[in-house]
């Protein structure tokens, strides 16, 4: 196990890796969107994400360093994580409600301000309040974001009342919801002060895949059964997606283990210079100068934070 030195800014890799593999799991996600909806793929990446969760905490329960770390639940630990994951769903339903919106490109701009709306919330409820120098890097990034989720052409960007309209409110309430999960499931780690940051993070995604498995699940049981008839039929992308889902979130709840929510979703941003980077170069499409400018401020962002660090 690495020693506390390194704990220091081992959560910087881990982030990095977590946001390549959300990379692949959002490829993988997304052809199942069309055979299950949107709802039904999230489930998929949840309820097969559970057997790979399972197998990373038996794996370390195995190892001579956390074999005999059993870590003791409370009501405080389960209140925070289901806080992160019913949020989590939370936020799904609103992006989907946003998309539904005339203007809605609008909504999906200001769903991306949820690394922002961390900082605001973990300095509530958690208090840890980010230094000037930090924020002004997760503005920056977060503005680049917002530029490079706008289309190149679009009628809606040229109506100021449009970035107030329900497409707008459905999105700042995406991004509050991604954000309270993000702070949902840095509490829950910071219920288990005497557990490493590895178990910590490996039974957080465990118990949050649970929970949003049955929820997600029994609502879409009642809702729209051809969902679950379809992620099941189509098991084998949904296996891919579940264990690329479970990598990337055993990624980003050990990273929220290690260090404060809003470093964590700051970094990863850089999941959506990866997914862009990797979109454009399939399609070779040149980059507009919105979107250089765009991916210009993500990085000047990203390197602003590292050198808070």
């Amino acid at each position: 196990m690495p020693t506390a030195a390194t704990l220091a800014w081992i959560w910087v890799p881990i982030a990095i890796f977590a946001a390549l593999v959300q990379t692949a799991r959002n490829a993988a996600q997304r052809s199942l969107v069309a055979q299950a909806g949107t709802l039904g793929a999230t489930l998929a990446r949840f309820l097969y994400g559970l057997p790979f969760a399972l197998a990373w905490v038996l794996l370390l329960h195995a190892m001579p360093a956390t074999a005999a770390a059993v870590p003791h639940f409370h009501a405080a630990y389960f209140g925070w994580l289901l806080l992160g994951a019913i949020s989590q769903l939370a936020a799904t339903a609103c992006l989907l409600a946003a998309m539904k919106q005339r203007n809605f490109v609008i909504g999906v701009a200001y769903s991306k301000t949820d690394a922002l709306q961390v900082a605001l919330f973990g300095a509530l409820f958690l208090h840890e309040l980010p230094g000037w120098p930090t924020l002004t890097a997760m503005a920056l990034a977060t503005v680049g974001v917002v530029l490079l989720s706008l289309p190149r052409q679009s009628s809606a960007l040229q109506d100021a009342r449009s970035w107030a309209g329900s497409a707008a409110l459905w999105g700042l309430a995406s991004g509050a919801g991604f954000a309270m999960s993000a702070v949902g499931y840095r509490g829950a780690a910071l219920e288990l002060p005497q557990v490493s940051p590895w178990l910590a993070g490996a039974w957080g995604v465990l118990w949050a895949q649970a929970a949003q498995s049955l929820l997600l699940g029994g609502w879409l049981a009642w809702r729209a059964p051809a969902s679950l008839r379809a992620i099941a039929g189509a098991w084998r992308v949904s296996t891919v997606a579940g264990a690329a889902g479970a990598l990337a979130s055993i990624g980003w709840f050990t990273a929220f283990a290690l260090t404060t929510a809003a470093n964590v979703r700051t970094l990863g941003l850089i999941e959506v210079v990866f997914s862009y980077l990797v979109s454009h170069r399939l399609l070779r499409e040149k980059l507009s100068s919105a979107e250089a400018g765009g991916l210009a401020l993500v990085v000047a962002g990203l390197l602003a934070m590292f050198t808070t660090l």
